[in-house]
């Protein structure tokens, strides 16, 4: 028994999740580690992936700490390299079952300057958006041999804000980096719904669904040693119905998408008021829904990343 629990998942009531497997891309540090500890709360097996071994080692040993029963385990994944991506997928795959992809990792300020991946893509979009279509498209044959299983995408609430340019993916015209990372998370809702689409067109038992954190801080946040630093003061702030919360509480429109039993394909997820609270159905963007576009998108993700992605190929 310890004295120092694990953070509570949500306000609504998770499902036992003992025997399940959830991966979770960027569960080392901040919304995606909240996101590891509360999976790993309610019982699940939890795979964190992550670039640094450092930092994923202190993901797994706050977890335990926490609960020594815990079942944490760590994959190493660079999403700005496609070669590393092939290789966690490959690890992936061999597990016995993978109940659900969080695919929670991103940068979110690319830089002043233009940068590109290890493949030469735009690095918000490389990272964002086309390391997460390869890793999804090659851990599919695993999920989709799981019943029931769900991919989860994260969205932005700064995505209403700006419209996306398929003619510019990659900012090659213009680069501006706010604009940047916007441009990835419309890819990244394009994508969501257009793999739902064709989950569903090909019968494959896999839901794809997306949700947004809202406004969410370390301050508010429960401290996390070597993870996330707050105050007692933001800790007492972020209880109150404010339009900014804790990344524990950004968490849980994630959770909710992975574990309410009934999420249905194709849904989004965010904070009840929009930047805070509950989780709760939400509105994406409107170009979010457009299947002309996403399906424009997902030949271009495919020629750019060198992946087919049939999420019915191979199904039995």
């Amino acid at each position: 028994m310890t004295s120092n629990p694990l953070t509570p998942p949500n306000p609504l009531t998770l499902p036992k999740l003992r025997g399940r497997t959830y991966a979770v891309t960027g569960g080392n540090a901040g919304i995606g580690y909240f996101i590891s500890e509360q999976l790993a709360a309610a019982g699940a097996h939890v795979v964190v992936l992550g670039r640094n071994p450092e930092r994923l080692a202190t993901a797994l040993d706050s977890i335990k700490t926490r609960q020594d029963s815990a079942r944490v385990t760590s994959v190493p994944l660079d999403l700005a390299d496609l070669g590393s991506v092939a290789v966690a997928a490959e690890t992936l795959r061999g597990m016995d079952r993978l109940d659900g992809l969080i695919a929670n990792a991103g940068i979110s300020d690319p830089g002043r300057e233009r940068r590109t991946t290890r493949q030469g893509f735009e690095l918000a979009v490389g990272t964002n958006h086309l390391g997460h279509f390869a890793l999804t498209a090659l851990v599919m044959p695993r999920l989709a041999a799981t019943p029931g299983s769900r991919v989860v995408a994260i969205g932005s609430i700064m995505a209403k804000a700006t419209k996306f340019d398929p003619d510019d993916l990659q900012s090659e015209r213009s680069y501006r980096p706010q604009h940047a990372y916007t441009q990835s998370k419309h890819a990244v809702l394009l994508t969501a719904f257009e793999l739902d689409r064709r989950l569903r067109a090909a019968g494959v038992d896999v839901r794809s669904l997306a949700a947004h954190p809202g406004l969410s801080v370390d301050a508010f946040s429960p401290a996390r040693d070597g993870i996330v630093r707050s105050s007692a003061f933001g800790r007492a702030l972020g209880r109150l119905p404010l339009p900014v919360q804790g990344k524990d509480r950004g968490a849980w429109s994630a959770v909710h998408a992975a574990t309410d039993p009934g999420a249905r394909g194709g849904q989004y997820y965010g904070p009840r008021r929009g930047s805070s609270g509950r989780p709760a159905l939400t509105r994406p963007p409107r170009i979010g829904l457009d299947a002309a576009v996403a399906s424009r998108l997902w030949s271009r993700s495919e020629e750019l990343t060198g992946i087919t992605f049939d999420p019915g190929a191979g199904r039995a």
